[in-house]
C-alpha cells in the first residue's frame, strides 16, 4: 500500500504545523518540515518539541532563508526531501505541500488513488510552446543569471538583466534538457526522487543553470522528471487543487467552500484560509476517516469563473463575493495617511519610511504615476485600482510580505476610507490638516483643471472661496465619519503636539514619533 512522505514548506503560525503534522501521520504517513530560516528561532524551537515524540515527522537537517523566486525555495525542498528519503525507507510516494494546504479526500481514498497507477503527478508544459506565464518576463528567466530577487532588490534585478543583454551574456541552455514547467506541487514515486538526487550529484552543470534561473521551482522538478521518467509513467496534472484570479493570485477558501472542494478531482487544496477555522476542523477530520464515497464533479474552476465574471447574489455558498481576496484579512493593518496637500503627505510618509521598517505607498487611488510593482496589470491605470480596491491592497502586502502598510489618500476619498474601515482588517488613519493661501489654492485650481493655465485672476477669485469651502467640507466629513483609531497632526501644532498622534497612529515609541514630527521642513510648500 502506498504510504506518503509529505514534503512541507512554511515559515510561521507553529501551532497549524503541529497540527497538520499530526493529522497526515496519524493515518500511518509521513512528514518532512523545513521550517524557513527567516523564521523566530523560538517557534521552529516549539515545533521541533511539540512534535518530538512522532517518529513519523523528521525534519531538513539545514534551513535556509526562503525567497519568492528564488533558488533557496528548490533548496529548502532539498534538503526536505533528502532528510523524508533517510528517515522513512518504507514511503513509496513524496507530496510536496505548504502550510495553506489541507487534504480534501481521506486517507484511504488517497492511498487507493497512488496505488491504482504506478506513475508521477507533475504538471509539465513546454516551457517555450505552452502559455503558461501569462504575465512578465519569459525567456529571461533562462537565458540571463539572475542574483538578484526581483521583490526586495528590482532596480538591481532588471539593472543586472539590461546589462547581460546590452553585453550579449546570454547563456545556453543545458543541450539535453527540455525545460518545463508548471505548478510546484507535485507527487512523486520513490524511485523518481531517488534518481533526481542522483541527478543532482552527477550534473553539476545543470544544477549551476538552475541555481541562477528566475522561479526555479516552476522548472526544477518539471524539467528533471521529463527527463529521467517515460512519458507514458507522468500524468501532466497536480493532485492539489488551487484557482488564480485573473491578477495571478491564489483564491483562498473558506467555510462555506467544504462541500465545493470535496467535489473536485484533487486530494489536497491550496489555499485555506486561516481564519476557516470550521473548515480546517472538518478537513483534518476527513483525512483520518476511510471515506471513500467523493462525488467528483470538478465543478470548481467553472463555477469560479461563472460567479466571478457577474458577481455573488448569495445563493450557493452565503452572501459573499467569490472574489475571495477582496478581503485583507483580520491579520492585516492598513494605515492610512489622509492629506490634501500631497506633496506634505509625501514628505510626511518618506520620513516614516526612513524612521522605520513599515512599506509606504503615495497616492495609488488619486495620481496615475505613482510607482507601484509588476501586479499583472490590475495596477496599470486609476480606474482598475478603484475598481479592485481591495483585492490591490491584498496583492501589495503579499508583495511586500508584511502585515502593515501605509497608503495616502486624498482628504475627498471618504468612499474608500469607509471602505476600507468595513473591512475585517485593522485600519488606523492620520489626517494631516494644513492651511492654504489664496496663492496655493489658485495653484490647486490650476492642477485639477478647474482653472486653465491661462485664467484672468478674476476667474481664480470667484472660484477661490468654493475651493476652500470644498477642502474644510472634506475634513468636516471625515471628523462626522468617527472613524475608530483616527488622530490628526496640523501645520498650526508644535512638533511636540504632533508626536503623540503620529506615535499612537504608528504604534512607535516616542522617540520615532518625535523623530517624524520634527521632520524639516514637513509643511512648507
Amino acid at each position: 500500500m502506498a504510504r506518503i512522505a509529505f514534503i512541507l514548506l512554511c515559515h510561521k503560525n507553529p501551532e497549524r504545523i503541529v497540527q497538520q503534522a499530526r493529522q497526515l501521520t496519524a493515518v500511518g504517513d509521513y512528514i518532512s518540515i523545513h521550517f524557513d530560516a527567516r523564521a523566530p528561532q523560538e517557534d521552529y524551537r516549539r515545533i521541533r518539541a511539540e512534535l518530538a515524540d512522532d517518529p513519523n515527522v523528521t525534519f531538513a537537517r539545514r534551513r535556509v532563508k526562503g525567497g519568492w523566486g528564488e533558488w533557496s525555495l528548490v533548496q529548502a525542498t532539498l534538503n526536505a526531501i533528502e532528510a523524508a528519503v533517510e528517515a522513512f525507507p518504507r514511503a513509496s510516494h513524496f507530496y510536496m505541500v505548504s502550510g495553506d494546504c489541507m487534504a480534501i479526500k481521506s486517507s484511504g481514498y488517497a492511498h487507493d488513488l497512488l496505488d491504482s497507477r504506478d506513475v508521477d503527478y507533475i504538471e509539465s508544459e513546454d516551457f517555450f510552446e505552452s502559455d503558461w506565464i501569462k504575465t512578465g518576463i519569459k525567456e529571461e528567466r533562462l537565458i540571463y543569471r539572475h542574483w538578484f530577487n526581483e521583490r526586495s532588490r528590482k532596480s538591481l534585478f532588471y539593472a543586472s538583466m539590461d546589462l547581460q543583454r546590452r553585453l550579449g551574456l546570454k547563456r545556453r541552455i543545458p543541450s539535453d534538457l527540455r525545460i518545463m514547467i508548471g505548478s510546484q506541487w507535485w507527487c512523486l514515486r520513490r524511485r523518481t526522487i531517488e534518481a533526481i538526487l542522483r541527478m543532482r550529484r552527477e550534473r553539476p552543470d545543470v544544477m549551476r543553470f538552475f541555481r541562477t534561473t528566475w522561479i526555479p521551482d516552476e522548472t526544477f522538478f518539471q524539467t528533471l522528471v521529463r527527463h529521467l521518467v517515460p512519458e507514458t509513467e507522468i500524468v501532466n496534472r497536480s493532485l492539489t487543487f488551487l484557482m488564480f484570479s485573473d491578477y495571478g493570485m491564489p483564491v483562498t477558501f473558506y467555510n462555506d467552500h467544504y462541500d465545493l472542494l470535496l467535489s473536485q478531482d484533487a486530494l489536497f487544496a491550496r489555499k485555506i484560509s486561516p481564519e476557516a477555522s470550521d473548515l480546517r476542523q472538518r478537513l483534518g477530520v476527513l483525512y483520518a476517516s476511510d471515506r471513500r464515497d467523493f462525488s467528483v464533479s470538478n465543478e470548481g474552476r467553472r463555477l469560479y469563473g461563472f460567479l466571478a465574471g457577474r458577481g455573488r447574489i448569495g445563493r450557493r455558498f452565503a452572501p459573499r463575493f467569490w472574489e475571495t481576496e477582496t478581503s485583507l484579512g483580520r491579520d492585516k493593518e492598513l494605515l492610512i495617511v489622509a492629506c490634501k496637500k500631497w506633496h506634505v503627505a509625501k514628505r510626511l510618509v518618506g520620513s516614516i519610511k526612513h524612521h522605520t521598517n513599515i512599506p509606504a505607498l503615495e497616492y495609488l487611488f488619486n495620481e496615475a504615476d505613482t510607482e507601484l510593482p509588476d501586479l499583472g496589470g490590475i495596477q496599470a491605470t486609476l480606474e482598475k485600482r478603484t475598481r479592485h480596491r481591495r483585492a490591490l491592497m491584498r496583492m501589495l502586502f503579499d508583495y511586500y510580505e508584511t502585515d502593515r502598510l501605509i497608503i495616502c489618500l486624498d482628504t475627498a476619498s471618504i468612499d474608500l476610507m469607509q471602505d476600507f474601515y468595513a473591512d475585517r482588517s485593522v485600519t488606523r488613519m492620520l489626517e494631516v490638516q494644513c492651511s492654504f493661501s489664496d496663492d496655493y489654492l489658485a495653484g490647486h485650481a490650476k492642477r485639477i483643471g478647474l482653472a486653465g493655465a491661462e485664467a484672468p485672476p478674476e476667474t481664480i477669485d470667484r472660484l477661490l472661496p468654493t475651493i476652500r469651502y470644498d477642502i474644510l467640507y472634506e475634513s468636516e466629513c471625515i471628523r462626522d465619519a468617527s472613524f475608530p483609531n483616527s488622530g490628526q497632526i496640523s501645520d498650526r501644532r508644535s512638533p511636540a503636539e504632533n508626536a503623540e498622534p503620529i506615535r499612537s497612529f504608528l504604534t512607535v515609541p516616542e522617540e520615532t514619533a518625535r523623530s517624524v514630527a520634527e521632520t524639516p521642513d514637513l509643511f512648507a510648500d
